[in-house]
């Protein structure tokens, strides 16, 4: 069977491959001093966040585990909810980067509160530590709606890469520990499944900007010893989680030129198996994280549009 990965986008093959000549590749345990020194140099100011005055930001913490709420400034309230983690392979990323932006652009347009949870990086916190202060930031989030304006049965996770693991796990921590009930999980290129074993895994080992590599040392890094191992549970890497009933609306978009879009593509499929709600784009010509890197590329905004629309949907079911 062949291994060539399927062409990229016009508008996306000369970006990546600049992306790729000035960005060491893969991630190894060496690059994660650079991943994030990356990170720092492109967070948002407070004045980016707040949008010209759409957003009034405050911080705030759940027990240690720090938040950015970022509630819309132009409407009553309360309002609906975006959980947002962030990306970063597992070892890197902040709530104040691109992705920030990205859900700031919808929850303007739609008036949605975003709360961004920073919570701890590994190698130095390895799971459970990442997944359980998203969970406790979550917890609180709902706990304390009133006071911020915010309405706690409303509340939909987000996550982008690593952020898109951390999202799927939250909605499968909610429905086993009788948590928060949530309306919805956009699930961006999520990192899913530690095993590394589908083949577009192989197909892009060194290829797009989160390759086959990059991907197995983040897993690696998050578990250690414990990956591929009977030892991962559903609540570190989704794929692994035997039972998909009963679990909110999911949206998943991924590219076709990227390594996680099989395990995506599969859990789409083992959702609607159970009778569950999944949306699933498959972008042709797409990589990692594309419309980040590319906005302006037609399929950016084509995906950029699908998730505020999908969004939308679920809002309005949701009344």
């Amino acid at each position: 069977m062949t291994r060539t990965p399927p062409p990229f986008d016009r508008e996306l093959a000369e970006p990546i491959r600049e992306i790729r000549a000035r960005m060491p590749m893969p991630l190894t345990d060496e690059l994660i001093a650079d991943r994030r020194a990356r990170t720092k140099a492109g967070e948002l100011t407070d004045d980016e966040i707040r949008r010209g005055g759409a957003f009034e930001l405050v911080e705030r913490t759940a027990g240690e585990v720090p938040l950015l709420i970022c509630t819309p400034t132009r409407s009553p309230g309360p309002h609906p909810v975006v959980y947002n983690t962030h990306g970063g392979g597992m070892v890197a990323g902040s709530p104040r980067t691109a992705e920030l932006a990205e859900e700031l652009e919808r929850a303007e347009e739609l008036q949605l509160a975003v709360v961004a949870v920073d919570y701890r990086l590994a190698p130095e916190h390895p799971h459970p530590g990442p997944v359980e202060d998203c969970y406790a930031g979550l917890v609180w989030t709902v706990e304390h709606a009133q006071e911020l304006n915010l309405d706690p049965g409303r509340v939909l996770v987000s996550g982008n890469s690593a952020g898109g693991c951390l999202s799927a796990a939250l909605a499968l921590l909610a429905r086993d520990r009788g948590g928060p009930r949530l309306i919805g999980q956009m699930l961006q290129c999520p990192m899913l499944d530690d095993r590394c074993e589908a083949p577009s895994q192989t197909q892009m080992a060194d290829v797009g900007l989160w390759d086959g590599r990059s991907n197995r040392a983040g897993w690696t890094a998050l578990l250690g010893d414990r990956i591929a191992t009977a030892e991962v549970t559903q609540y570190a890497a989704p794929a692994r989680a035997r039972d998909l009933t009963g679990l909110p609306p999911a949206y998943i978009d991924v590219g076709s030129v990227e390594a996680l879009r099989d395990e995506a593509v599969t859990y789409a499929t083992r959702i609607w198996l159970r009778g569950g709600e999944a949306e699933l784009h498959v972008w042709s010509g797409a990589f990692h994280s594309f419309d980040q890197w590319v906005p302006e590329a037609v399929v950016s905004r084509t995906a950029r549009r699908a998730r505020a629309d999908w969004v939308r949907r679920v809002l309005e079911a949701s009344r």
